[in-house]
């Protein structure tokens, strides 16, 4: 029995842990985050040096990609976290500035605009 129950718990550590890829919903949420950037005329600031939304667009799908091969995201509020607020290489976090706005950290605009999905979407 003592055999029988060692095994399983060799099998148990030995066997790849299941991760949860984003569901339908949150890959939605996801690639209209990343291309609200390119869609608009908001400028993209990443270790002190401000970008257009098409280069902050293939920045963010960049990470997305990343995390994605190490099972990292599985939400909106993770892609949030984990690529579109802050620099991997640095740790300064991301600003955006949209015309007629105050400049505010990307955290803050991907949150906003996250809530914003949400609601239009039943």
């Amino acid at each position: 029995m003592f055999r029988r129950n060692l095994l399983i718990f060799a099998a148990l550590l030995t066997a790849p842990l299941a991760h949860a890829a984003p569901g339908p919903q949150a890959q939605r949420e996801i690639a209209q985050l990343i291309a609200s950037l390119d869609g608009s005329q908001c400028r993209f600031q990443r270790n002190g040096s401000w970008y257009d939304g098409s280069d902050a667009r293939a920045h963010l799908q960049r990470k997305y990609d990343y995390l994605l091969k190490k099972d990292m995201v599985d939400s909106a509020e993770q892609f949030i976290e984990r690529a579109a607020s802050q620099s991997s290489m640095s740790g300064k976090p991301y600003r955006i500035q949209c015309p007629g706005q105050p400049e505010q950290t990307a955290a803050t605009w991907f949150g906003a605009r996250l809530k914003a999905l949400r609601q239009r979407t039943p």
